[in-house]
């Protein structure tokens, strides 16, 4: 029994090892600790390359020029820490960012955009905060509505950062913030609407979130503008099934509305029905206009039986008609 166990143990063991451990996962692509500008720029670093080689060529204008080659270890030295001063010194911070400036530690001010100074471990920059529009992707996977059916909503939040030292100073991510309680916001809307709410409602849908969202992000100098219902998904089974709902409850509509037009073409047959057995003219001249209506186009021949000449009248009637047509007219006597 003891190798079998001691097998087993070595299997777990191995088992543990290849097991990942839990990593934490940022949404903030832009991570203030991986910001290189906080600590050197492009204007630093060409001043600092100026100083070293102004110092580089003092050092030799005095070593071979004044010949006193005891000033050139204080020349370089000085222009080294002139140049290394300069490096860590100036700051540039964009048209649309605010530098966070700690003074040992604590809170000093926000300074830029544009060009600025620190004084270099004394003062350290912070955050490098964007105050632009920023859009951020929410998803709600699985998420069962009021009439428990489970959908996949994919939302967009448009939020913006306007109090910097706020952002910085009352939240420890605020990207992250944003993003989680986007998404908590997000999935308890989905619990307390419909599904045919969320589809045709997707502008109050947006709207209600975005107040729910900016009630909480505004003690940390966030905003939030608009949130935006971009997809809807349910599961193709369930689409399927009220696809065929759909239909058939147009078909069943279609027949309501032919049922409705019958009722209402018998409803007026049964009125003229009325009119004509009050006036038995009428429907001659009614069965005369329908039989005109049938000869009226060439070739087409028309046999009506002797009985509804006779019925109506018409041998009389064409008797005369053909009789006057063909007697020849008399001019009058003057």
């Amino acid at each position: 029994m003891f190798p079998i166990v001691t097998v087993a143990r070595k299997q777990k063991d191995k088992e543990k090892e290849t097991e990942k451990p839990p990593q934490e996962v940022s949404f903030d692509t832009q991570l203030p600790s991986r910001d290189a500008r906080r600590f050197v720029n492009p204007v630093s670093v060409t001043a600092a390359v100026i100083v070293w080689v102004a110092g580089l060529i003092a050092t030799f204008v005095v070593a071979e020029v004044l010949h006193r080659s005891g000033l050139v270890p204080l020349t370089l030295l000085g222009s080294a820490l002139v140049g290394l001063y300069l490096l860590f010194a100036i700051k540039v911070a964009d048209q649309w960012e605010k530098a966070v400036i700690l003074h040992f530690g604590k809170f000093r001010g926000l300074k830029g955009p544009g060009l600025f100074w620190i004084v270099p471990v004394v003062e350290v920059i912070s955050h490098l905060v964007d105050q632009r529009v920023r859009a951020t992707d929410v998803t709600a996977e699985s998420a069962l509505t009021r009439d428990t059916v489970p959908v996949n909503v994919d939302a967009i939040v448009f939020w913006l950062v306007w109090d910097a030292q706020k952002s910085v100073l009352e939240v420890q991510s605020y990207f992250n913030a944003i993003f989680l309680s986007s998404q908590t916001a997000l999935r308890e809307a989905i619990g307390r609407h419909d599904l045919a709410e969320m589809i045709t409602e997707r502008e109050k849908l947006g709207q209600e979130l975005a107040k729910i969202l900016d009630e909480k992000t505004n003690p940390w100098g966030i905003t939030v503008q608009s949130v935006e219902i971009r997809d809807v998904r349910i599961p193709s089974e369930l689409e399927d099934a009220m696809s065929r709902r759909a239909q058939a409850e147009r078909e069943r509509q279609a027949r309501i509305i032919l049922g409705t037009a019958e009722t209402e073409i018998a409803t007026l047959f049964a009125k003229a029905s009325e009119l004509y057995r009050e006036n038995p003219t009428a429907m001659h001249l009614r069965a005369m206009n329908m039989l005109y209506e049938a000869i009226k186009e060439k070739g087409s021949m028309v046999i009506v039986p002797s009985s509804a000449v006779e019925t109506m009248g018409l041998g009389g009637m064409l008797g005369t008609t053909a009789l006057g047509a063909s007697a020849p007219q008399v001019p009058p006597k003057a």
